[in-house]
């Protein structure tokens, strides 16, 4: 069984940063991509971006392209997610997602674990 708990969320104001940490439980980390999702109220849920399996490529949603990074610490069992230049478009629950062995753009579609999310608040 593999769990994920996502922090760093909370209330900013527009233009700031805050930086997302996703851990999984378990061994083989490095063998499991990562990838993180927003929705909120209203909304559909949206993939924001992902890092494939290993040392892994990126991907990004046109939305956060050049805004936010996505990055992986190995040693640590823990994935990241740099927010900067945050919108109050931005302002959504974000949750972490794991699947072993696939790359950056397939953790879109149908992961096999999540985390129990974290919210961010951008205010005008």
């Amino acid at each position: 069984q593999v769990q994920l708990a996502e922090s760093g969320g909370g209330l900013v104001q527009a233009g700031g940063s805050l930086r997302l940490s996703c851990t999984i439980s378990g061994r083989t980390f490095s063998t499991y991509a990562m990838g993180w999702f927003r929705q909120a109220p209203g909304k559909e849920r949206e993939f924001v971006a992902g890092i494939g399996w290993g040392i892994g490529s990126t991907y990004y949603a046109d939305s956060v392209k050049g805004r936010f990074t996505i990055s992986r610490d190995n040693g640590k069992n823990t994935g990241y997610l740099q927010m900067n230049s945050l919108k109050p478009e931005d302002t959504a629950v974000y949750y972490c997602a794991a699947k072993r062995f696939t790359s950056a753009q397939d953790m879109g579609v149908n992961p096999n674990y999540w985390g129990q999310g974290t919210q961010v608040t951008v205010s005008s």
